[in-house]
């Protein structure tokens, strides 16, 4: 996998996110900056990897990488402004944090935050490029994990096993148990069940 800006760019921060698609929980977005003398095999898109892959490659990530962070946007923040907008306001909070500082971005999918640096969009960039796989990694194992936690909160609704993606087990739950506040009200199945139909 080759960067796609040219070796001016001293130090090119890969990014991108998870939890997009969920009812429940934050989005969450990572940047990385890999560290070329420490390069990383098996890295792709982290939809393509088996759970038990994913944490070690997360472990090789955040050992060797030059830096990484993660961002985020709460529930409150989704229904706010909407998860596109979120989305990007998660990406923008990962790249903040990195130290030290990206001197260019590479974004998966086709629509890029607002940034000091200059930041690039790429098309099934978690495939194509590694910093955009390990981005990838690290924010769905970043995610999954809060999920964990949310399910001791939270406990009925299934949250360790579907992450807050709508399953058929997850609307079950809605409709019996109700509406938490972890919940993205704006999202239609929700917003139904609070308007008093079904999810």
């Amino acid at each position: 996998m080759d960067e796609l800006f040219d070796c001016t760019s001293r130090r090119v921060a890969g990014v991108d996110e998870a939890g997009r698609g969920p009812l429940a929980g934050p989005v969450i977005a990572a940047a990385v900056i890999l560290d070329p003398q420490h390069p990383l095999s098996g890295l792709r898109d982290s939809k393509k990897l088996t759970e038990t892959r994913r944490a070690a490659l997360f472990d090789e990530i955040t050992e060797t990488a030059l830096a990484w962070a993660v961002g985020r946007a709460d529930v409150e923040e989704i229904d706010r402004i909407n998860i596109l907008e979120a989305t990007l306001l998660a990406m923008r909070r990962a790249v903040e944090q990195l130290v030290p500082p990206a001197d260019s971005v590479l974004v998966d999918g086709i629509q890029c935050p607002q940034l000091a640096c200059p930041v690039q969009a790429v098309i099934k960039g978690d495939d194509k490029v590694a910093s955009i796989s390990a981005a990838s990694v690290v924010a769905k194992v970043s995610r999954d994990r809060e999920m964990l936690q949310l399910d001791s909160l939270y406990p009925g609704y299934g949250l360790a096993r579907h992450k807050g993606y709508p399953s058929r087990m997850h609307l079950e739950a809605l409709q019996k148990l109700g509406v938490t506040p972890i919940h993205r009200r704006s999202y239609a199945p929700v917003r139904r069940l609070l308007e008093g139909g079904e999810a």
